[in-house]
């Protein structure tokens, strides 16, 4: 009965270990208590709602989870933005990517990233999508800083190597953080 309770015991461990590779812990970050949240509510340039991003401060980063709504079918650039400010039509009063950290554009970049780099973010037919990342030592002091930043949706995918914005095209939706 020992044997077999240690074959489980050992098995259920592997099942565990195999579980935590989908959703890895450092991924998802632990919540560091008083950390601290920012909601950022997109709009499109017609002022319509396209979503809404929350960054948490977690363990070692920010989570940054995105869920878009109303935007066009396809692959498109999500970064976090230095400013907080969505003017439309164009929304470029959001500045350039965050980069506190004086490093190119793109995870597939020898000189980069910076910590406004996101994945791209796929919008279904339905207009809708979704994307959820951790940014390793990015901070909510640094996020709210002096002058805020904005979570910023592209017109075409990051091709995540191009400095100084993955020739992600226009800006399409914009939110400013806010405490939460």
């Amino acid at each position: 009965m020992r044997t077999t309770l240690v074959m489980m015991t050992a098995g259920a461990a592997m099942l565990v270990g195999l579980s935590g590779c989908a959703t890895d812990k450092a991924e998802m970050g632990t919540v560091t208590p008083g950390g601290g949240t920012a909601v950022a509510s997109l709009r499109t340039a017609t002022n319509a709602d396209a979503g809404r991003a929350t960054a948490t401060e977690v363990e070692g980063g920010l989570r940054v989870s995105l869920d878009a709504s109303a935007l066009p079918p396809g692959t498109h650039g999500a970064h976090i933005h230095m400013v907080g400010r969505c003017d439309a039509p164009d929304f470029t009063t959001a500045g350039g990517h965050w980069n506190p950290t004086s490093k190119q554009h793109g995870t597939m970049n020898p000189a980069g990233p910076h910590e406004g780099d996101l994945p791209n973010l796929i919008v279904g037919t339905d207009g809708r999508g979704t994307l959820a990342i951790t940014i390793p030592g990015a901070t909510m002091a640094g996020l709210l800083d002096a002058d805020g930043s904005a979570m910023v949706v592209h017109a075409s995918a990051d091709d995540l190597r191009t400095d100084p914005s993955g020739n992600s095209g226009g800006r399409i939706a914009c939110g400013v953080f806010q405490a939460g």
